[in-house]
């Protein structure tokens, strides 16, 4: 099943405030990413998790959904996920809040995020930055002052060789 990325967002963001890992919103770009390459290497059907485009910024790999509904915590950790909005684009008025519910992901795919996220607990963001802007994909992708999708098949060329 290919998620949404911000339900994968909030599993990350509450599985982390709950192993007391903390998460900041460029610290969660980069997970996205390993996220989706663990995905398509350990997945028996090879599927990314989500279906949204990551990008190549200056800082690596991004998805611009994820960012902007996380932006305003700046560099700070992004706390609990207890509700959220939902934003009728078309027609503010038919906005509603939601209870999170951490049922929307298969709990198999729980588990192969919480070793993503588990993995790379003790890496600051920064680290993560240096690591993923030394990977091709984000190489091959980026032109400052360009957005350029880091694709699948990219992620999925690189992780298969290295593994």
């Amino acid at each position: 099943m290919i998620y949404d990325v911000l339900d994968v967002c909030r599993h990350i963001i509450n599985y982390s405030e709950k192993e007391d890992y903390g998460v900041s919103n460029l610290k969660l770009q980069k997970l996205l990413y390993f996220v989706q390459a663990y995905f398509m290497l350990e997945k028996k059907d090879h599927a990314p998790c989500f279906h949204e485009k990551i990008e190549a910024w200056d800082f690596g790999p991004v998805v611009p959904e994820a960012y902007q509904e996380w932006a305003q915590y700046g560099s700070c950790d992004i706390p609990m996920i207890e509700s959220y909005m939902v934003i009728d684009k078309d027609n503010i008025w038919n906005s509603y809040r939601v209870q999170y519910h951490d049922d929307v992901i298969d709990e198999d795919d729980k588990k192969l995020i919480d070793r993503v996220i588990d993995k790379f607990a003790d890496y600051a963001a920064t680290d993560l930055v240096s690591l993923t802007l030394c990977q091709r994909p984000w190489k091959d992708a980026y032109n400052p002052y360009q957005i350029n999708e880091i694709t699948t098949n990219a992620i999925r060329r690189y992780f298969s060789a290295a593994k």
